[in-house]
């Protein structure tokens, strides 16, 4: 527990930190004066006064800010104690008085911030402590619709083989795999698998966009193992519980994660028995599973709610361009994850429940911390890119709001006045209390495990 919550302070302090300090380094880099530097909000308990800049820490850990010269920013000031500024002539040091470009920028500089540390972040542990990847050769399902001409033969690789070959290449894991497809010359290449033994014949193309496909079209194996369980989902409240392995859907025995999310997905909305494995011990849980919508397709399938198992992994060892890549391809593929997932949860193809609080993320620091500074550092640099994305929401309060009121001065040609600013603030931060109350709440259900 005490990990934990130390695991946590550091956490928040750090992005906080990081996310306020691109405010502040854009802020001064325009001219515009800063008043106050702090990390928390709420009363002041330490600081000090250097130049114009009173740099403080604040009572309640859950947030900073800047305050810049000029800002009309009442909200911010009545939760650190103050009573609002009266208005007065602009100065040219006040952000009021400076460009519309340049407070964009100001305003989004902290989302940026936040954005190029996380890449830091992916890209050092990438660099110092290697990659980590699937220790397994052993194919899933073939995707056949990836498969470029010429590679088709690939499609009669059996589920449950191991690759054992690709070329001159004896794969020790999957990203062996990958790039000897992908990386490899274009032209005749021999695969062969074992368990069952096969030989398969194929021509790698030329264009390097299909050798990618060609590498993806092949999906490594994943057991049907509860990994973990969505908060609110139809397995959460079934008794399913994580590390359970599922062995039947519906009565139709499943061998692989594959299996698995095909007969469930071929469900939507319907109350199917599901056979697990657990310790030894054969069990059956009825469920009702979700009925969602298939990637914006239209097409409704069912849903479980569960997550995968956490795969087997090797280290390898990277140089600094490799490290580079690898991070700008994590920092956007997490990006994408995260606001995949509020897409789901706007449309309620995600439970609400799957919100958390301090206790979700102190939970998940934790772990991440037990698991080594690479783990943790790794985490820190996903809720980096959180922090980012919502710090971005149209909510007034949030970075997200001010761009939406200097988007709303493009378009009128005048700024809304510090009244209106004042009022839409006031309804933002009602907004986030709520969400936050909601999130709170969904960390007391889980603790009482409902």
């Amino acid at each position: 527990m005490t990990v934990s919550i130390l695991a946590t302070l550091v956490l928040l302090g750090v992005l906080i930190f990081v996310h306020e300090l691109g405010h502040f380094w854009a802020a001064k880099s325009v001219g515009i004066g800063v008043e106050r530097f702090s990390i928390g909000l709420g009363p002041r308990v330490w600081g000090y006064t250097r130049g114009e800049t009173e740099y403080v820490l604040s009572a309640i850990p859950l947030g900073g800010y800047v305050k810049m010269r000029g800002m009309a920013d009442e909200v911010m000031e009545h939760l650190e104690g103050g009573e609002g500024e009266t208005p007065r002539r602009l100065r040219a040091s006040d952000f009021d008085a400076q460009s519309l470009p340049a407070r964009a920028f100001v305003i989004s500089a902290g989302v940026a911030m936040n954005m190029l540390f996380a890449f830091i972040l992916y890209t050092t542990v990438a660099g110092v402590w290697g990659v980590q990847e699937l220790a397994t050769t052993r194919v899933m399902d073939v995707d056949e619709s990836s498969l470029p001409a010429g590679a088709e033969a690939l499609a009669g690789v059996a589920p449950g083989a191991e690759v054992a070959r690709v070329g001159a290449v004896a794969p020790d894991s999957w990203g062996d795999v990958q790039r000897a497809l992908a990386e490899g010359p274009p032209g005749p290449l021999e695969v062969v698998t074992e368990s069952p033994s096969a030989v398969f014949e194929i021509v790698v193309p030329g264009d390097e966009g299909q050798r990618r496909a060609l590498a993806t079209a092949l999906q490594y194996w994943i057991d049907p193992v509860v990994g973990d369980l969505e908060p609110g989902g139809p397995a959460a409240g079934s008794s399913i519980k994580r590390g359970d392995r599922i062995t039947s859907v519906a009565g139709v025995p499943v061998q692989s994660w594959t299996d698995m999310t095909r007969e469930i997905g071929a469900r939507p909305g319907e109350a199917v028995e599901i056979g697990l494995l657990r310790e030894g011990a054969a069990l059956t849980r009825i469920v009702e599973l979700d009925d969602v919508e298939a990637g914006g397709t239209g097409e409704r399938i069912g849903r479980l709610g569960i997550f995968q198992p956490r795969p087997d992994t090797r280290t390898v060892t990277v140089g600094f361009f490799a490290a580079v890549s690898m991070g700008i391809a994590q920092t956007v593929r997490v990006t994408s994850r995260i606001l995949g997932f509020l897409k789901d949860l706007v449309t309620l193809d995600v439970s609400p429940r799957s919100v958390g609080s301090l206790g979700t993320i102190a939970a998940a620091t934790g772990e991440a911390a037990s698991e080594g500074v690479p783990a943790y550092l790794t985490f820190m640099a996903l809720f980096s890119i959180n922090l980012a994305i919502l710090n971005m929401l149209p909510i007034p309060v949030l970075d997200g709001g001010h761009m939406v009121f200097l988007g709303i001065e493009l378009v009128r040609g005048r700024k809304p006045t510090v009244k209106q600013r004042l009022r839409w603030s006031r309804a933002g931060l009602v907004a986030l209390i709520v969400i936050m109350a909601w999130a709170l709440g969904n960390d007391v259900l889980r603790f009482l495990g409902l």
